[in-house]
């Protein structure tokens, strides 16, 4: 039985790419800003070469890794979850996905308004907590849907769940993603519920993301047509818009996330459990929290030897990340960076396999280790990796 968990870490940087400047990106660098708060402890990480990648030295190194170690360009143009997930996935995307800097057109919303049979407000670009606390007054008065956007490709729907149940914000944003295509296909549409605590606008953890569906087969889609289970923990479903899942689990937090995944290490099945844990860019990157961005990864890394230790002989651990998010920077937007990628395994010897040109290096190393025959991007590491 040969099973593969794949851990993104969501927006854990290893440093600005050549290109990041062309995207608004300098000297960047999403773990060296973690690395200045004395809330970073990440032993086990570090144990399995990630500061012995290229640049991320500032960790601390070790003489004899336990893990195989590198980075990762990407070489889809983008920044955001879509096109990272993708790329690990085996889908390279030449041309970004569409964004919209000066707010949607007129024509759209009346379009989106008249569907929903809800008005809408904001159309803006912005941080989404600061939006909703901008206008959730006029929003719970009016009854107006919030609908916003940022430097990514998304059209964000946010709601107090007293005005617009979750139910109908969902449908709203089923009916946004049938009216996003062509030149407004936007990677996603998310759903923003939010509620009042303490006399304070506060999202919800019921979020919700409504994605474009891949354009060409995935290696998901590859594994489930050689009969292996892919089971999507978080929102990986979402992301690939069910394509290539044979089974998802949500999951609201980093910890829920962990926790079903080492859930599933007990379990028989054969082929990918695939993670995503959302919290690193929701709730640190995002809102440029460094302390709280180190704190989750040292969360995570004490969480990584009792799943190690619950691995199979013949199980692959990848750890990585879909694109930066640099909380140290002065902005609030994804960041352009290279990602770690950090393999473990009975079967794996440690060492380095340097600076990859994509990561869908992972997607064709995952299916060669599954013996499954995949056309899409990527070189495997199989070759490299195995003792």
């Amino acid at each position: 039985m040969k099973r593969v968990f794949l851990f993104v870490l969501d927006s854990c940087g290893a440093g600005a790419m050549p290109d990041s400047e062309s995207f608004g990106d300098i000297g960047v660098n999403t773990l060296r800003s973690c690395a200045s708060s004395p809330k970073l402890n990440i032993p086990n990480m570090v144990s399995c070469g990630l500061g012995n990648i290229d640049g991320l030295d500032f960790l601390g190194t070790v003489n004899t890794p336990v893990g195989a170690y590198g980075k990762l360009a990407e070489s889809s143009m983008g920044k955001d979850t879509t096109i990272g997930h993708w790329e690990i996935a085996g889908v390279v995307s030449e041309k970004p996905l569409p964004t919209f800097p000066d707010g949607f057109p007129k024509e759209l919303l009346d379009e989106f308004s008249k569907r929903t049979g809800r008005g809408v407000i904001c159309n803006e670009v912005g941080s989404g907590t600061d939006i909703i606390e901008k206008r959730g007054d006029e929003h719970i008065k009016t009854g107006s849907l919030i609908v916003y956007t940022s430097a990514d490709s998304v059209f964000q729907i946010a709601a107090h769940n007293s005005v617009c149940p979750l139910d109908e914000l969902y449908k709203c944003c089923e009916i946004a993603r049938e009216m996003l295509t062509g030149e407004h296909a936007v990677g996603r549409v998310i759903a923003r519920p939010f509620t009042t605590e303490n006399g304070k606008y506060v999202r919800t953890a019921d979020r919700r993301d409504f994605s474009l569906t891949p354009p060409v087969k995935t290696v998901l889609d590859a594994a489930c047509e050689n009969d292996f289970d892919v089971i999507a923990v978080g929102k990986i479903n979402d992301i690939f818009a069910g394509q290539g899942i044979t089974q998802k689990l949500a999951t609201h937090s980093n910890k829920e996330g962990m926790q079903t995944a080492l859930a599933l290490t007990k379990k028989n099945f054969e082929g990918i459990c695939f993670v995503n844990l959302v919290d690193f860019d929701m709730l640190y990157g995002h809102r440029q929290d460094i302390d709280g961005y180190a704190a989750a990864l040292t969360e995570f890394d004490e969480f990584l030897p009792k799943f190690m230790k619950n691995m199979d002989a013949n199980d692959l651990l990848f750890i990585t990340a879909d694109h930066g998010c640099d909380p140290g920077d002065n902005s609030t937007d994804h960041t352009r960076e290279y990602v770690p990628l950090l393999i473990y395994g009975n079967i794996v010897k440690g060492g380095s396999y340097g600076t990859r040109d994509s990561f869908a290096d992972i997607g064709k190393t995952v299916c060669d280790f599954l013996e499954i025959s995949y056309n899409g991007e990527g070189k495997s590491l199989m070759p490299i990796i195995l003792k």
